[in-house]
C-alpha cells in the first residue's frame, strides 16, 4: 500500500501568513496624503528666485554647500514653515498652491516639526551662522500663525517680518555659507544692497498672495496687509513698491555691475506685469476677478521671470 502523504506543513501555513503579512502593512507608518499637500514642497518655487540671487552674486560658492543649502531650505525649511502654518490656520478655503486645502490633523504639525529639526540638523556642517539663522526663521514662522502669538493677525509688521525674513535674511544666510564667509562680509555695501533688493521684492509680491483670502482671513479675525489695503488698493500698493523695487535694482546694477542687467531683468518680468495690468483692469470692473486661480497665474510669470534672470545672471557672472 502506498501511504498517504499529507501536504507539507508550510504550504498549508503559507496562506496564513500572507494574511499576516498583509494585514501588517496597514500598520506600517505611513504619511497621509493630506499632510503631504499641506507642506506644500513645489511652492517653495516661489521663494527659489531668493536663493538663486544669493548663489548668482557669490565670490567663490561651494558645490556641496550650495546644493545642501538649496535641499535644507526648499526641502525642509520652506515646508516646514507651510505645513506649521496650515495646522493653525485651518483653511477652509484655498491657499497659496492649494486650491482645495484637505482637513489638518496634528500629524502635519508633528511632520513640520520633524522637517524643523532635520533642517537643524543638516544645518551644522555649514556652520553655526547657518544653523543660528534657520532656528530664528522657524521661530518666526511658528509666531506669525501660532494661535497664541498670530503675527498674522498685525498688518504691517506680518508685512515688514515676512520681507525680512524670507527676504533680506534669507540671502544673507544663503550667502554667508555657501562661501563660507565671516559675518563682518556681510555688512558690505554691495551684499547689503543686494539683500535689501530681495526684501522690496517680497513686500511688493505678499500682499498680492493675500488678496483672494479676504473672506477667510475675517472670519478668523486676521486683519492681513491686504485686508487693510482693500483689493483696489493692494493692486495700487503693489504698483508703487514694485516701481521703487525696480529703480532701486536699476541703481544696483548700474553702480556695481551693468545697466544691461537691468533691461535683461525687466524683459523677464514683463510677462508678469502685463498680465499684472490686465487683471488689475478685470478687478475696477468686478472685485471677484480676485480670485485664487489669477493669483497662482501672476506667482507663476513672476516666480518664473526672477528665476529665469537670476539663474542667467550667476551664468554671465561667474562663466
Amino acid at each position: 500500500m502506498i501511504a498517504n502523504k499529507s501536504k507539507p506543513e508550510t504550504v498549508n501555513q503559507k496562506p496564513e501568513t500572507i494574511n499576516y503579512i498583509r494585514s501588517r502593512k496597514h500598520h506600517l507608518p505611513m504619511i497621509q496624503r493630506s499632510t503631504l499637500l499641506h507642506l506644500r514642497i513645489p511652492f517653495s518655487f516661489y521663494l527659489l528666485p531668493i536663493f538663486l540671487f544669493a548663489v548668482s552674486l557669490s565670490p567663490r560658492p561651494n558645490g556641496w554647500a550650495t546644493l545642501l543649502a538649496f535641499l535644507i531650505l526648499h526641502v525642509l525649511l520652506y515646508p516646514a514653515s507651510n505645513g506649521f502654518n496650515s495646522y493653525y490656520d485651518k483653511d477652509e478655503d484655498s491657499i497659496g498652491g492649494l486650491e482645495k486645502p484637505p482637513p489638518v490633523s496634528k500629524e502635519l504639525l508633528y511632520t513640520s516639526l520633524v522637517l524643523d529639526g532635520l533642517a537643524l540638523l543638516l544645518g551644522i556642517p555649514l556652520g553655526w551662522p547657518f544653523v543660528l539663522g534657520l532656528f530664528i526663521y522657524g521661530f518666526i514662522s511658528k509666531a506669525y500663525s501660532h494661535d497664541r502669538i498670530r503675527l498674522k493677525k498685525y498688518p504691517v509688521i506680518s508685512w515688514l517680518l515676512a520681507s525680512i525674513f524670507q527676504g533680506a535674511f534669507t540671502f544673507l544666510m544663503v550667502y554667508q555659507a555657501i562661501n563660507q564667509l565671516k559675518i563682518t562680509y556681510l555688512l558690505r555695501t554691495e551684499v547689503v544692497f543686494a539683500a535689501s533688493l530681495t526684501s522690496l521684492l517680497l513686500m511688493g509680491f505678499y500682499p498680492m498672495t493675500q488678496i483672494y483670502q479676504h473672506t477667510e482671513d475675517a472670519r478668523r479675525g486676521d486683519m492681513t496687509m491686504s485686508r487693510l489695503l482693500g483689493v483696489k488698493g493692494t493692486f495700487i500698493f503693489t504698483f508703487i513698491v514694485f516701481g521703487v523695487t525696480f529703480t532701486a535694482f536699476y541703481f544696483f546694477f548700474s553702480r556695481f555691475f551693468d545697466q544691461k542687467y537691468f533691461f535683461v531683468l525687466m524683459a523677464c518680468l514683463a510677462p508678469a506685469v502685463v498680465f499684472f495690468s490686465w487683471w488689475y483692469l478685470k478687478v475696477l470692473r468686478q472685485e471677484s476677478a480676485a480670485n485664487f486661480r489669477r493669483t497662482m497665474r501672476l506667482n507663476m510669470l513672476s516666480a518664473l521671470g526672477t528665476n529665469v534672470f537670476f539663474a542667467l545672471l550667476g551664468l554671465w557672472l561667474h562663466y
